[in-house]
């Protein structure tokens, strides 16, 4: 991360608004700014699959589900932050992960430049190939600042999506109970 870039940046922004940098208040703003930011994009300098390296072996063929696993990104056409809860499940096929590691990967995945849309097919890509989970059901629900403090303005507003892959897609009854158990 290049901070002395994003503090120039921020200073030129601050000059093209028609403020002054150097006035008191806004002196530290620029690296303020640019230490913010090294923590919001810090996701572009992980691995999410590493949070999924260790992982026990389990006879469990039921679904395994960790609903309400708060998150914030910043949306990618404005710089604008979104926030919100992911719903995350999956069915076993020999192993089981620490639930802190599905957390971790939400994290990794929402701390880059992102669309709602690609962050929930990441999250449920990456669990179905590193886990080789039979199926795998992710849902978000966010409210977006470029949604509901620009533009149309429409605060309370909250944008639903979701993803679904192997038997949580195919099979019509598993797909009704993760989603029944995604929702409660």
């Amino acid at each position: 991360m290049d901070l002395e870039r994003i503090e120039n940046a921020v200073r030129e922004i601050l000059l093209g608004v028609g403020e002054d940098p150097n006035r008191e208040g806004l002196q530290k703003t620029p690296s303020r700014v640019a230490r913010m930011y090294a923590e919001l994009f810090a996701g572009l300098e992980e691995d999410p699959g590493d949070h999924l390296q260790t992982s026990f072996t389990e006879v469990y063929d039921e679904m395994v589900v960790l609903r309400d696993i708060s998150f914030n990104s910043m949306c990618e056409h404005h710089l604008m932050p979104f926030e919100g809860k992911a719903h995350v499940a999956y069915l076993p096929d020999g192993k089981v992960v620490g639930i802190s590691k599905l957390a971790r990967v939400v994290d990794a995945f929402a701390h880059r430049p992102q669309v709602q849309e690609r962050l929930t097919s990441q999250i449920a890509d990456i669990l179905t190939e590193k886990l080789e989970a039979k199926g795998v059901a992710v849902v978000l629900e966010a409210t977006h600042a470029c949604m509901t403090c620009r533009g149309i303005k429409k605060a309370g507003s909250v944008m639903v999506t979701s993803a679904v892959r192997g038997r949580c897609k195919s099979d019509a009854r598993t797909r009704s109970e993760v989603m029944t158990l995604l929702h409660k």
